[in-house]
C-alpha cells in the first residue's frame, strides 16, 4: 500500500470529505423528484441472437427527461420468477458487450447493465450547467447555485430507478434483486443500494466516488485531475475549498452508505493507486448492514483472481469460502 494506510488504519477510517448538514433532506428531495417521473420503459430486441439468453435494449426516462439506455439479458427459459441484477460500469465507459452479461443470465439471473448519461454509451445527458464541463463528470454542475443540479446526482438516481424497474418486470422476483460494479461502477452500486435499500445483495470491486478530499490530499488517483483543473481555473487560492468539498459531499457515496440494508461483499487491491484503498474503506466502514471484504495485497486497479467466481457464488447462494 505505498503512500496509503496501514491495515489497522483502513479498518477505522471513515473519510475526510465533509458531509453536508442537510444530506438526508437533499436525497429525500431528490427521491421525490424521481418518484414523480414516468419511466416509459421500452424493451427492444437487440441484434445479438444467442441460444439460451434473450437480449434487449432497455430504455427508460430518468430525472430531467433524459432517456437512459441499458443492455438487458435474461434466460430464455425459467421456472417462475427469477433473480435479477443491475450492473454499473467504470468511469467514462459504457455497458459491457453481451458476452459480459451472459454469465449471470446463464445461471438464471436476469441482468441489466446501464450506460451512464454523458459517458461512453447511448444514454442522454440533458443537464444544463453553469461553469466548466471540462475534464470530468464529478465537477459537472458544481457551479450551479442549486446542488440538485449535480450530474452525478442524476446518475445516482438513474441507478435506483433501474433497480426499481427490474423489481417491476413480470419475470423478476422483486425480493431478489442484486447490484454489482467496479471502480465508478462500484460507487454507483453503493449509491443504488443506498437509494433503493430493497436491493438484497451488493457486490463491489474497488469502489470510486468516495471521499473526494482524500484524493486531493494524496495528489493523484481517480478524479484528482478534474479537481485540480477546477481549482486551478476557478479557485486558484482555494478560498472556496470548504464550500467546494462540502458541495461534493452530496455525491460522495461514503455519506450515503448508512442507508444500505442489503448484504455487501467488497474486493480491494491494496496496491491500488487509482482508487486509493482508504477512499474505498471510507464508504465500506459506514455500512451497518452485513458485510465482508476480501483483500488482494499485491494487486492494484486491475482484474483480481477469482473475484468473478466469488461474486457468482454470492449471488447464487453457494459461497464455500
Amino acid at each position: 500500500m505505498p503512500g496509503d494506510m496501514t491495515y489497522e488504519e483502513l479498518m477505522a477510517y471513515k473519510g475526510v470529505n465533509p458531509c453536508p448538514a442537510d444530506m438526508d433532506a437533499y436525497w429525500d428531495k431528490a427521491l421525490r423528484e424521481l418518484e414523480a417521473v414516468d419511466p416509459q420503459v421500452e424493451l427492444i430486441p437487440a441484434d445479438c441472437v444467442l441460444k439460451t439468453v434473450d437480449c434487449f435494449d432497455l430504455w427508460f426516462t430518468g430525472v430531467r427527461g433524459a432517456r437512459i439506455h441499458c443492455r438487458y439479458a435474461r434466460p430464455k427459459e425459467s421456472a417462475g420468477k427469477i433473480p435479477a441484477a443491475v450492473h454499473f460500469h467504470g468511469y467514462a465507459d459504457k455497458s459491457p458487450d453481451w458476452y459480459g452479461l451472459v454469465g449471470l443470465a446463464g445461471q438464471g439471473i436476469a441482468v441489466a447493465a446501464m450506460d451512464c448519461r454523458g459517458q461512453g454509451g447511448r444514454s442522454q445527458d440533458t443537464s444544463r450547467v453553469e461553469g466548466t464541463t471540462f475534464s470530468g463528470h464529478i465537477i459537472r454542475g458544481l457551479d450551479n447555485p442549486d446542488p440538485q443540479d449535480l450530474l452525478m446526482r442524476h446518475i445516482f438516481l438513474d441507478t435506483a430507478e433501474l433497480a426499481r424497474i427490474m423489481m417491476g418486470l413480470p419475470e423478476v422476483d422483486a425480493e431478489n434483486v442484486y447490484a454489482l460494479g467496479g471502480s465508478q461502477g462500484g460507487g454507483l452500486t453503493l449509491a443504488c443500494a443506498s437509494l433503493e435499500p430493497r436491493v438484497k445483495k451488493i457486490c463491489i470491486l474497488y469502489p470510486f466516488l468516495s471521499d473526494y478530499k482524500r484524493y486531493w490530499q494524496m495528489g493523484s488517483g481517480a478524479g484528482y485531475e478534474e479537481l485540480r483543473t477546477y481549482f486551478r481555473h476557478f479557485d486558484p487560492r482555494h478560498e472556496r475549498e470548504d464550500e467546494v468539498f462540502t458541495k461534493l459531499g452530496y455525491i460522495d457515496v461514503k455519506n450515503l452508505t448508512k442507508r444500505i440494508r442489503g448484504e455487501v461483499r467488497m474486493a480491494t487491491g491494496l496496491s491500488d493507486c487509482t482508487v486509493w484503498p482508504s477512499t474505498q474503506f471510507a464508504a465500506f466502514n459506514q455500512i451497518t448492514a452485513p458485510k465482508q471484504f476480501t483483500l488482494y495485497p499485491d494487486f492494484g486497479h486491475e482484474a483480481l483472481p477469482d473475484y468473478n467466481d466469488r461474486m457468482m457464488e454470492f449471488f447464487l447462494g453457494t459461497e464455500q469460502r
